[in-house]
């Protein structure tokens, strides 16, 4: 567990003492730690995730306690493929101890990206990422099918060569290229979640479930044993945020609203829907597994557990969805 604690002169705001409002859960996605198009090296982790605080840091100075989570793809699928690239040389690494790595790694990255931007507006606030371990069921259909795409895209010869040389299980992703995809249970229940709530008491920021949170099966006797896969982080955000009772889901994405028809000429921009359109619209096929689908399947179970409401929108626009200007609304 990662913790910065920051101490500001008496001038910081009376909004750093007390929030005003429920905790706010933002969900980020890939694209708020990764542009597209860039490679994802580390230093453009680090600038666009510099900017995505920033936006972030607009909605805690007006009161808001926020919980942040965020997925991994991208980063686990590299972690994984250096393990495959050493297995030569040192011992490998279990995808769950993968994602571990990735949850602690980018929960720095993050935590000190928030903590300069709280610094720079003299904001005071405690920020913590939590390691966090999903209870998922040890008989999910998904470990027979694999289905979460995770590392960089490729094309369809790389692809090909990687399923005949390294027995990759390898999808076209929403039209952007192919991925290697590996096992999602669906996350069932989160064993840090008393300490989530206790540190949401004392006002702190908190970052947890990254990467959808490390995937474990509880046994008989109460043991824990970490299982391989990687767990929808929409999915993970969405249990999280109704344990903790938060009235309000944010999940950021690469486009400002949730779109009918996305990308062909009848395309149909969403300001917002009811969770039983959301529902039927996922039901058609306007929302693809690969793409809008998990968020839209995340946003309807938030809701069906007493959730208000859920935004979705592009990372920079965070603060105007809030406040009605732009992002799609998800209601019960």
């Amino acid at each position: 567990m990662n913790v910065c604690y920051l101490t500001f002169p008496p001038l910081a705001t009376k909004i750093a003492r007390m929030a005003v409002h429920g905790p706010l859960v933002i969900a980020l996605g890939g694209n708020a730690i990764t542009r597209p198009g860039q490679i994802g090296t580390i230093p453009e982790q680090y600038q666009a995730t510099r900017e995505t605080c920033e936006h972030i840091v607009t909605l805690i100075e007006r009161g808001h306690t926020v919980l942040i989570t965020h997925g991994n793809g991208p980063q686990v699928g590299n972690v994984l493929r250096r393990v495959e690239c050493a297995r030569d040389e040192v011992y490998p690494l279990p995808l769950d101890v993968c994602v571990a790595d990735t949850e602690g790694g980018m929960g720095y990255m993050i935590q000190q990206c928030m903590q300069n931007a709280l610094m720079n507006r003299t904001v005071r606030r405690s920020i913590i990422t939590v390691i966090t371990q999903m209870v998922v069921s040890p008989d999910d259909p998904a470990f027979q099918n694999p289905t979460k795409p995770i590392g960089p895209f490729m094309g369809v010869e790389e692809a090909e060569a990687r399923r005949k040389m390294d027995h990759w299980q390898v999808v076209e992703d929403a039209g952007r290229g192919y991925r290697r995809v590996v096992p999602s249970p669906r996350p069932k229940r989160i064993i840090e979640i008393n300490a989530i709530r206790s540190l949401i008491r004392e006002q702190c920021i908190v970052i947890a479930c990254g990467g959808g949170g490390i995937p474990v099966v509880v046994n008989s006797d109460g043991d824990i044993r970490g299982v391989e896969g990687v767990i929808d982080k929409d999915l993970a955000s969405a249990l999280l945020a109704g344990d903790i009772g938060a009235p309000t889901l944010i999940i950021s994405t690469g486009t400002e609203k949730v779109a009918l028809h996305y990308k062909k000429p009848n395309q149909v921009l969403l300001d917002r829907l009811s969770a039983a359109e959301a529902r039927r619209h996922l039901a058609e096929g306007h929302f693809p597994p690969g793409s809008m689908g998990p968020k839209i399947e995340a946003a309807v179970e938030f809701l069906q557990r007493g959730g208000r409401e859920v935004i979705i929108t592009t990372p920079d626009q965070i603060a105007n969805a809030l406040d009605g200007k732009t992002g799609t609304r998800i209601l019960p």
